[in-house]
């Protein structure tokens, strides 16, 4: 499969002479296998490729950033949790992880491969984070999402089986819009959102709707296969937008040019990392 991937000057720099601590993070990632699995249970696919690629491109942010609870909703076969706290580090480091996922089955294969990395996450079967908002309401300093975005007829949302791993309703927009509000609470002042979307989604409104609860949002990687086209979207609380004082606005609104202007001003693309590229 052939991807659409662009790379500034600086950035291919940095790939081609990383230094050795990134160099390090970067085969870890590379080389992470899954030693178990599940029929039921979603493999990495471009989506999840794409979502490390963004984490692996913001990650002297992240560092900076010093997140202490960190936490990925849908965590499947915990190539994302993993492959971020490869990058962040460990609990000793001050980081501590948590990820959720409605499928028993993805919770095991999670532990399995965490484990079998050497790295630990507290892992969690429950419906998007709903267990959790209570414990963790305003810690979550960085949240990681790849929802089911595939636009389907709303009565596959949430059924059993692999399918609940990518059906998203009318748009693809019935979980995402169940997330949104979760993640509102669950995050710190200072919490980073980084979520993949599909273009059927309508990022624009997905970022219009999270203005209006005083978030600013950027693309940071943005990635057209054959199938898709995808964007991972960070959004951070921003005092700008906070002082708007807008009043809600409604999900089929336009979104303004504000956030037209911050979507357009894009982090540059990372290439496709996995064991076998």
């Amino acid at each position: 499969m052939e991807h659409n991937i662009d790379i500034d000057d600086d950035l291919a720099n940095q790939l081609s002479f990383p230094s050795s601590t990134t160099q390090k993070v970067l085969s870890r990632i590379a080389q992470i296998k899954l030693v178990s699995g599940h029929p039921e249970v979603y493999e990495p696919c471009d989506d999840s490729f794409a979502l490390v690629d963004a984490l692996l491109a913001d990650r002297i942010n992240l560092l900076e950033h010093r997140p202490t609870v960190c936490m990925e909703v849908g965590c499947g076969s915990g190539y994302v949790i993993t492959s971020l706290a490869i990058m962040l580090g460990q609990e000793g480091d001050g980081h501590h992880y948590f990820a959720t996922d409605i499928n028993p089955h993805a919770v095991r294969v999670t532990h399995e491969t965490l484990k079998a990395h050497g790295v630990h996450a507290e892992v969690i079967c429950d419906n998007v984070a709903s267990g959790l908002e209570r414990r963790l309401e305003g810690m979550v300093d960085v949240m990681v999402v790849n929802p089911p975005y595939v636009p389907t007829p709303e009565d596959e949302v949430g059924i059993h089986g692999i399918a609940a791993a990518w059906a998203g309703g009318e748009n693809g927009r019935t979980v995402i819009d169940k997330i949104l509000p979760i993640a509102d609470k669950l995050l710190s002042e200072r919490g980073w959102l980084y979520m993949v979307t599909l273009t059927a989604n309508n990022p624009f409104q997905i970022c219009g709707i999270m203005r209006d609860k005083g978030y600013a949002s950027r693309i940071v990687v943005q990635r057209s296969t054959e199938e898709e086209s995808l964007h991972v979207i960070k959004f951070w609380r921003d005092a700008v937008v906070q002082g708007e004082g807008k009043e809600p606005t409604s999900t089929n609104k336009a979104p303004s040019a504000s956030v037209m202007n911050s979507l357009l001003s894009q982090l540059p693309w990372l290439p496709f990392w996995n064991s076998g590229s």
